[in-house]
């Protein structure tokens, strides 16, 4: 099995065109600044729904001119065919992560949700089979795991989807292994559990814990928690899930495709002691002691803990994370520090 060291040296002496949806989102841009800095081909697409032009500029900052030039962008939506065709057009691995990707919004806007994450899902597929991509890895969700409390959780036991969210995303998985049985057509969906980082919006009313809480801090703002603070994430470091990316979409074995593997760290942090270590990082940087914690009640649609069984991934496809919790979040804190909060 090749090493994630080794598939970055291959493709550096051997460039790829890649297609990332959702690609001025928050992780689709951290896979675009990888893919360039490894000087690959990569089309990019974006309604600007949910990602923003500004993850797409800061990427321009941090790479050459030359990489920066072999980067092409389609301002399209994955919900309309024709732009899912035109961005498939002579793409050898496809990297789907556009998606609305909240919980809470998709109790509010069902219809909205399964819109992008059901029609787009399928849209995506099908050009990508016609189009003849070599792979097709695709954004899963630990959210399929739904009502299921056994920890950790394992790829193949799952429970009843707990949002209008999970029940799209389970649809994706379901369409990936039906387009496999029907056209031989290979995937691999990635269950990412609470992916965290650097171009992570604080600013938007869905906004994920860990860059809401970092900007409250700074702000010294109250900082709200959904129940007894003792409900647990397995919080991942989103070089982790390129790394899971970039393995899953240039395996060549036959065992690792066509199937969902769990992107976490294996591991467990609850929210109490996730405010304390941001508290304790961000008060080192700027001398702020934040108190201002206000407890609240539980939020519809979310489970209690969440833990992954990274195992699968380990074996079958050599996924081995580079950053833990601690050092992910001292990242994740030091880039908020440096920049402006400028995102929607």
């Amino acid at each position: 099995m090749a090493t994630y060291s080794s598939i970055k040296k291959s493709l550096l002496s051997n460039p790829q065109t890649w297609l990332i949806t959702g690609v001025a989102g928050f992780i689709g841009s951290n896979l675009l600044e990888t893919l360039l800095e490894l000087n690959q081909k990569v089309v990019g697409l974006d309604n600007f729904s949910t990602g923003n032009e500004a993850n797409l500029k800061e990427v321009q900052s941090l790479v050459s001119k030359k990489q920066w030039s072999k980067f092409k962008f389609i301002k399209g939506d994955i919900s309309n065919l024709k732009s899912c065709e035109l961005a498939c057009h002579n793409i050898d691995y496809v990297l789907h992560q556009a998606a609305i990707g909240s919980v809470p919004r998709s109790i509010k806007d069902p219809i909205k949700t399964n819109k992008s994450n059901i029609t787009g899902f399928l849209n995506m597929l099908v050009a990508a089979n016609n189009a003849n991509v070599k792979s097709f890895t695709y954004a899963a969700s630990s959210s399929t795991y739904g009502d299921h409390k056994k920890l950790p959780k394992k790829e193949d036991i799952i429970g009843k989807p707990l949002s209008p969210y999970a029940v799209t995303k389970y649809v994706n998985e379901l369409y990936a292994d039906v387009f496999q049985k029907a056209y031989g057509f290979n995937s691999i969906g990635l269950r990412y559990f609470n992916v965290f980082g650097k171009r992570q919006t604080p600013k938007s009313t869905y906004a994920a814990v860990i860059p809401k809480w970092i900007h409250a801090i700074i702000a010294n703002e109250e900082i709200f928690i959904n129940g007894d603070g003792k409900t647990s994430r397995d919080f991942c470091f989103v070089d982790n899930a390129v790394q899971a990316n970039i393995l899953a979409a240039t395996t060549t074995d036959k065992r690792a495709m066509n199937t969902i593997y769990n992107v976490a760290l294996g591991d467990r942090t609850s929210l109490n002691e996730l405010y304390k270590i941001l508290q304790d990082l961000i008060g080192k940087k700027n001398t702020i002691r934040h108190d201002k914690l206000v407890y609240q009640d539980f939020r519809d649609g979310d489970v209690r803990h969440s833990q992954a069984d990274i195992t699968k991934a380990h074996k079958l496809l050599g996924y081995r994370p580079t950053h833990r919790v601690l050092a992910g979040l001292k990242n994740t804190v030091n880039w908020h520090l440096r920049n402006t909060f400028n995102q929607k």
